[in-house]
């Protein structure tokens, strides 16, 4: 994915429509079943009421869409945005049935979008070329004492699901330049300092980051090699190496994840802030 801190907005896009998006789409059922436990905790978090209309930024698949527009019921209504057309077609085959939900194509950081009483995303919010830009755009599509509420990853040390595997695929793949701290990518909001100031300087009042720590369920120790080979840090590098230099990034792998395999299933640790706040 794109994590240089110059990356615009065009770069992004055509990222999610291109390689990330066909990525994702290919891995988005066990990406699912991973981060399952917290579209409960995003939906506590937001506190959707019945009647309300909510922007779903980042939707993805359409999961937590299709939860809050259950929540808001037929008076309410619930938009699905993301800039990835290649992952929405997942979300509308899966949810255009739903009542009270649309979904559009489109970049939250820059769309004139207005009415909305509350906002929330998971893990859709850190990829954002200009943060500030993007969260004063987001502000302004919050109706007055509305809210936002959002869930992102913490440090990667501390989500070792993702550090230690990629750390030991690039024991054998080569590795590329670390990015710059803050450089957009799924590690982005791993400072709370750094997302308060950002949240404080947009506008918003009455920022909270609740640090919520648990275990994300991988599948087999196949499904996770396969998850980390076709998606995440390690995924470029592998694609280019030869059949030899793959077969020892899958050993690699292989040791790091039946390390953590409690019968079948692979499950590691991994670490969130819940964050929200709303506006004046």
């Amino acid at each position: 994915m794109t994590t240089d801190p110059s990356a615009t907005a065009t770069d992004q896009t055509r990222f999610w429509n291109e390689e990330g998006g066909r990525r994702w789409v290919a891995n988005i059922d066990r990406v699912e079943r991973m981060i399952a436990p917290l579209n409960a905790a995003l939906l506590a978090l937001a506190a959707p009421q019945p009647g309300e209309r909510v922007l779903d930024v980042g939707c993805g698949g359409g999961i937590t869409s299709a939860a809050f527009a259950a929540a808001v019921g037929p008076t309410g209504r619930v938009l699905g945005l993301d800039v990835s057309a290649v992952i929405l077609e997942v979300a509308r085959q899966r949810y255009a049935q739903v009542p009270a939900l649309a979904f559009e194509a489109g970049d939250a950081a820059t769309l004139a979008l207005g009415g909305f009483d509350l906002v929330a995303s998971r893990f859709g919010v850190m990829f954002f070329p200009d943060p500030l830009a993007a969260f004063k755009n987001l502000y302004r599509a919050i109706a007055p004492r509305g809210r936002l509420a959002f869930v992102c990853w913490r440090a990667i040390e501390l989500n070792p699901w993702m550090g230690d595997c990629a750390r030991a695929a690039f024991t054998v793949l080569p590795k590329p330049e670390p990015p710059p701290p803050g450089a957009p990518g799924p590690f982005a909001f791993g400072d709370a300092g750094r997302v308060q100031r950002l949240l404080a300087d947009a506008g918003y009042v009455d920022v909270e980051l609740t640090p919520r720590d648990l275990l994300l369920e991988l599948g087999t120790v196949d499904d996770a090699i396969e998850q980390m080979t076709g998606m995440g840090p390690a995924a470029p590098a592998y694609a280019a190496a030869d059949a030899t230099v793959r077969a020892a990034a899958v050993a690699a792998l292989r040791a790091v994840l039946d390390a953590h395999r409690d019968g079948d299933l692979v499950r590691m640790p991994g670490a969130v802030w819940l964050v929200r706040a709303r506006c004046m």
